[in-house]
C-alpha cells in the first residue's frame, strides 16, 4: 500500500526528494556537511527577514527543545516571562519556565479566541518586573491565529522583549524581523518548511544572545553555547542529526523554488479552502470563523449523529490512505484535519472523497454537529 497522506500539524508528507536526501550519510566534522549547516542558517534568517541582526541557531530534537532552549537561554534567571495562552502549546510554555525555574505569568483566553492585546497592555503597565513575553504564532490547538504582529507593537512600546513559537507557521505565514520586532522566533524542520523531523531552530538578535551567556539552565539546550561552537568553526557541539539537516537542505530549495512564504502560503491557503469548503458541504462546522481561521490545521465540531464514531472514521480513513488528528480542545468535541505538507488540490479533493465514502460506510448522514 503506498504511503498515507498526513493531514495532520507535522510530522506531515514530504517530497520523494526529501526523502531521498536522507539516504546519503554524511560526516558531521566533513566540509561538505559544514557547508551545508552554513548555508542553512543563512537561509533562515534570511526567510525572517533578519539577515544582520539576528542569527540562527539549530538544535537537536524536536521544536519543543528549540522553545524550552529560546525560554531558558534568553530569560535571565532574574527575568520574568509572562506568556499569552489560548492552547495547549502556550500552557507549555508556561510550564518549560516553572521547570526551569524562571518566573512566569499567563494569561489565558480560550481556545476559540485569539490571544487578548488589552489584557497584555495592562499586565505590562502593571508590572515592571516582566522582562520578556512569549506567544504562539499559530495555536494548533484549535488552528487559531494570533495576532502577532499586534502583540510584538504593544511588548515594544513598553520596552519589553519577544519571543515567538512560530512553529506551525514559520515558512508559511509571513514574519518579518522589520515588520514585527521580535527578540527571538522558534521554528522547526518538519512543519511548514516540509523537512524531517528531528531538528529545531531559534532565530535570535545577536546582541540578544551575545548577552545571554550564563543564563541557560541545561548545558544541551544552551543556544548561547551552541552559537558560539558555531561561530567558531561551524560545527554543531555535539553529534548533529546529518540525515535531517540533509533532507532539510533539500526542504529548503524546494521551499525557494516554491516562491518563498509567498508560494507555500498560497498553496496551503488553497488547501484549506477545498477543506472547508468541503467538509461544510458535508454538514461540518469549523470551529473557528474563517477570520481567525490559519491555513495550516482546521478543527471541526464533531457530528450530532449517533452513527459517527471517531475511531471508526479515523481508522477507514487510514485504511483509504489519509490520517488526520483527533482533537486537543476543551472547549469543544472535535477533531482535526492538517492543510499543510507535500499536498495540493488533487491531495485535498481526494482527501474529502474518502471522507464523503466514509460517511457513507458508517451510514452517516451528515456531518452537522449538535
Amino acid at each position: 500500500m503506498q504511503e498515507p497522506y498526513l493531514l495532520t500539524p507535522g510530522p506531515l508528507t514530504t517530497s520523494r526528494t526529501v526523502k531521498e536526501a536522507m539516504l546519503r550519510d554524511w560526516g558531521s566534522r566533513d566540509g561538505a556537511f559544514i557547508a551545508l549547516n552554513t548555508r542553512i542558517r543563512a537561509r533562515l534568517a534570511e526567510l525572517a527577514g533578519a539577515t544582520g541582526t539576528h542569527v540562527a541557531v539549530p538544535m537537536q530534537g524536536s521544536g519543543t527543545f528549540a522553545v524550552e532552549a529560546m525560554i531558558g537561554t534568553l530569560v535571565p534567571r532574574a527575568g520574568k516571562l509572562l506568556v499569552l495562552v489560548n492552547g495547549a502549546y502556550g500552557k507549555r510554555m508556561v510550564r518549560m519556565a516553572e521547570v526551569i525555574g524562571r518566573a512566569v505569568t499567563a494569561i489565558e483566553a480560550a481556545e476559540d479566541q485569539p490571544v487578548d492585546i488589552g489584557a497584555l497592555d495592562r499586565a505590562l503597565a502593571a508590572d515592571p518586573a516582566i522582562t520578556h513575553v512569549a506567544v504562539v504564532h499559530c495555536e494548533t490547538t484549535s488552528g487559531i491565529l494570533n495576532p502577532v504582529g499586534d502583540v510584538a507593537t504593544v511588548v515594544a512600546r513598553h520596552g519589553r522583549r519577544l519571543l515567538i513559537d512560530s512553529m506551525s507557521a514559520f515558512g508559511a505565514l509571513p514574519l518579518d524581523a522589520a515588520a514585527i520586532p521580535f527578540e527571538a522566533v522558534a521554528a522547526s524542520s518538519n512543519k511548514c518548511l516540509e523537512g524531517a523531523p528531528g531538528m529545531g531552530f531559534v532565530i535570535v538578535r545577536t546582541d540578544a544572545l551575545a548577552a545571554a551567556r550564563g543564563n541557560a539552565h541545561s548545558l544541551s539546550l544552551d543556544l548561547h553555547d551552541q552559537w558560539k561552537g558555531f561561530e567558531a568553526n561551524a560545527q554543531w557541539r555535539f553529534t548533529p542529526p546529518t540525515h535531517v539537516l540533509a533532507a532539510f537542505g533539500q526542504a529548503i530549495d524546494e521551499h525557494t523554488a516554491e516562491g518563498g512564504v509567498e508560494g507555500r502560503g498560497a498553496r496551503y491557503a488553497a488547501n484549506c479552502r477545498i477543506l472547508v469548503e468541503g467538509m461544510r458541504a458535508l454538514g461540518f462546522r469549523t470551529l473557528l470563523p474563517d477570520g481567525l481561521q490559519a491555513p495550516i490545521i482546521v478543527t471541526f465540531r464533531m457530528p450530532a449523529d449517533p452513527a459517527f464514531v471517531f475511531e471508526t472514521f479515523y481508522d477507514r480513513l487510514r485504511d483509504k490512505g489519509f490520517v488526520i488528528y483527533p482533537g486537543k480542545l476543551t472547549v469543544a468535541d472535535s477533531f482535526r484535519i492538517g492543510c499543510i505538507g507535500r499536498l495540493g488540490a488533487a491531495e485535498m479533493e481526494a482527501a474529502l472523497a474518502a471522507i464523503r465514502a466514509t460517511l457513507d460506510d458508517m451510514g452517516v448522514r451528515s456531518g452537522a454537529p449538535a
